[in-house]
């Protein structure tokens, strides 16, 4: 649920030397639509001051990742989990 996106996010950002946060999501059983919502309300909600990447895969991707395109938000959205862990990097650098 987005109300467990929301505590994981303010558990994780709690720690000063997180400077990115990269979502992983292989969306088999859950639909990566739902998922997608639960991320942006759940961003919305802690008022991420960090890079989000996410990384969708499975059921309804499309869907998902125009619901993350659509959010309003800074969203960097990965292709692969190769293509996400650079993505973070990079966003680090360029927040440093």
């Amino acid at each position: 649920t987005a109300d467990m996106v929301a505590k994981a996010f303010n558990i994780i950002t709690s720690d000063p030397n997180v400077k990115a946060l990269l979502v992983n999501i292989f969306g088999g059983i859950m639909k990566c639509d739902v998922i997608a919502a639960g991320v942006v309300q759940a961003a919305h909600e802690v008022g991420l001051k960090i890079p989000l990447i996410v990384r969708l895969e499975g059921t309804n991707v499309d869907a998902g990742k125009k619901i993350l395109a659509e959010s309003g938000l800074d969203i960097i959205a990965a292709d692969d989990l190769d293509d996400a862990a650079i993505k973070a990097v990079a966003s680090i650098k360029v927040n440093a």
